[in-house]
């Protein structure tokens, strides 16, 4: 199994994200040259104002201080949000919303791999281009920076028996706008399914945020009722997320060990964003007792639908279900009945038998 850690570079993003990894983990270090036309100049990675159809040329420094030649891949890809509320940068199997209007990868012409000898330093181009239209709001992804390790390494590692192998890769954002004039961000319902999160049954809304916007601060408070019922079957809360620009993500309700049922169910949502000392909508308590105030709120319900056969297949899966196994038990019993029965039949005939002999 591989565990993958990617490492932000210095990204903030309005909110606190972070992954740590010592230098040791790593066998070369990445340091974009930022350019004059950087949004800020205080971050260190890409966040760059550009003109409609216009190209720009850009490096990143890598460093190699082994004594070994490092091999390094890059790949592009834009940003996603996962089902935790968190957004990324690198590679991942996530799909591209709907709404993303602009993939990164199409904008970005870098090489693919480079070599960095022993003991030294290599400058790495790259260019970006602005699409050749008016748009607002950001392109927001990520240039993901991974060593490639030799096929023998590999083989290795495999013969070894090691069954968890660590892989560290460096994501440097990249973030492109033709203006940095504030877009208001949005927040949709999409479907609702039941479905299963670490073998687990929940049900999953999907949320998209449709605008070339990041989704700060993102609180979400969820009710599933059966339809036309105010009875709540299953409630979750959860805050301090955020979405990428036009990205969407399944939000899971968790059963807690209870298990499906078909039929027809009503799911609302109450959404803030934007967590703000002015804004107009308030929302829980922080340490000091005080209402959290947001910029946004969002007030989103749906109806939606279970399939019994769908119910069933989730709830044999379920982990955390105890499966109902008194029909085997009453089987069982039935059989052992059955045998006696045989054998007191078996042996009354036997004696008969030997009565007559």
């Amino acid at each position: 199994m591989k565990k993958i850690v990617f490492l932000i570079s210095a990204i903030a993003l309005f909110i606190g994200i972070g992954y740590q990894a010592s230098a040791s983990e790593f066998n070369f270090a990445v340091t974009p040259n930022i350019p004059d036309n950087q949004v800020d100049k205080t971050k260190t990675y890409f966040d760059l104002k550009l003109n409609q159809n216009t190209e720009q040329d850009l490096t990143m420094e890598l460093r190699n201080d082994t004594e070994n030649e490092v091999t390094i891949e890059l790949s592009v890809n834009s940003a996603t949000t996962n089902m935790n509320g968190v957004v990324e940068y690198g590679s991942n199997k996530i799909k591209q919303d709907k709404s993303l209007k602009y993939n990164l990868k199409d904008l970005v012409t870098i090489q693919s791999e480079v070599k960095i000898p022993a003991k030294s330093k290599q400058s790495v181009p790259l260019r970006v281009k602005m699409p050749n239209e008016k748009i607002s709001g950001v392109l927001a992804g990520g240039i993901t920076l991974k060593e490639k390790k030799e096929e023998e390494n590999k083989k290795s590692a495999a013969s070894s028996g090691m069954a968890i192998k660590n892989e560290y890769s460096y994501v440097v954002a990249l973030l492109m706008r033709q203006s940095t004039a504030a877009i208001k961000p949005n927040l949709l319902l999409q479907n609702v399914a039941a479905g299963q999160n670490n073998a687990r049954n929940v049900i999953q809304a999907n949320l998209q945020n449709p605008e070339p916007t990041y989704l700060n601060q993102l609180k979400v408070q969820a009710e599933i009722t059966k339809k036309g019922s105010s009875k709540v079957l299953f409630h979750s809360e959860k805050s301090g997320m955020q979405m990428a620009p036009n990205s969407n993500f399944d939000y899971p309700i968790a059963l807690n060990g209870a298990k499906l049922a078909g039929g027809n169910y009503h799911i609302k949502i109450v959404a803030y964003g934007g967590k703000n000392e002015n804004g107009s909508f308030t929302s829980g308590k922080d340490e000091n007792g005080l209402g959290i105030k947001y910029t946004y709120k969002w007030t989103l319900e749906k109806d939606f639908t279970i399939k019994d056969d769908v119910a069933k297949k989730l709830n044999q899966k379920d982990v955390s279900i105890k499966q109902d196994n008194t029909w085997l038990y009453l089987l069982i019993a039935l059989l052992i009945v059955l045998v006696v029965i045989f054998l007191v039949i078996w042996k009354r005939k036997k004696q008969k038998h030997d009565e007559k002999e």
